[in-house]
């Protein structure tokens, strides 16, 4: 059975955190997990010299999809301990079967399939992206760049300002809609198949960039837009986003 619980007492789960810097957290209290893949246990320990936790390390972009806390807190913590040098107690494993417990733990904490594999998805990237491997961080680039570029051209083509995408053509508005959502499938799920074992994370990145990215296209004009204006108003920030004129007047 895959379950949280309370390390002292054997009972549930008492998530006991405290804040560092109200970005980062260490815990207060250990807590284990529980895998029937497993015979022994994983241990996160109450050590502030061991780790700290961001939550889910979600843009701040892409919160209204996903927020940085939830259902999944528990498997949030657990992966950020799983994926550190010496953040946990009980198997050895790497960034990607650290990554499947993720998804696996969010699940049986409730947290809904969807939401699951999209969080799932995105720690895959980070792992791609991390790797030594630059065959890894290849393979997520040229998804990226994919859907990207073809996703532009046939927004374009919709509009009939360009006439270079074959399945969009000179149709009905509503056709042309309907071929552009199902490429919006096609070419990405084919294109993942070159990430190997992680193709599903790969499928699910891709499908869901296609579909999202005129709504990603205007959050990142809206968002520099509020960037530009907070910089004006409230002056520089540091590499944390603190802002450095006010936290000194403050002080």
């Amino acid at each position: 059975m895959e379950e949280f619980y309370d390390v002292e007492t054997g009972g549930v789960l008492r998530l006991e955190l405290r804040s560092v810097d109200g970005r980062d957290f260490t815990l207060l209290r250990q807590f284990g997990y529980r895998s029937d893949d497993y015979h022994e246990p994983f241990i996160v320990p109450a050590d502030l010299a061991t780790f700290d936790t961001d939550f889910a390390s979600v843009p701040d972009l892409f919160t209204w999809l996903v927020p940085r806390s939830g259902d999944f807190l528990p498997a949030a913590v657990l992966h950020d301990a799983l994926i550190s040098s010496h953040g946990y107690l009980g198997p050895r494993v790497d960034r990607h079967e650290a990554d499947r417990i993720f998804r696996i733990a969010m699940i049986g904490l409730g947290t809904g399939r969807v939401r699951a594999w999209l969080m799932f998805a995105a720690v895959t990237m980070r792992t791609m992206w991390v790797s030594d491997r630059l065959l890894k961080r290849a393979q997520l680039v040229a998804l990226l760049g994919t859907v990207a570029v073809i996703g532009t051209l046939a927004t374009l083509d919709f509009f009939d300002l360009i006439a270079v995408v074959p399945w969009m053509g000179d149709r009905r508005w509503w056709v042309e809609l309907l071929h552009g959502a199902l490429f919006a499938v096609l070419i990405p799920s084919a294109v993942a198949l070159s990430w190997g074992r992680c193709w599903r994370a790969g499928v699910v990145v891709g499908v869901t960039l296609a579909l999202l990215l005129h709504v990603t296209a205007a959050l990142l004009v809206l968002y520099a837009v509020y960037l530009g204006v907070e910089r004006l108003v409230s002056g520089p920030a540091d590499a944390r986003g603190v802002r450095v004129r006010d936290t000194a007047e403050a002080e």
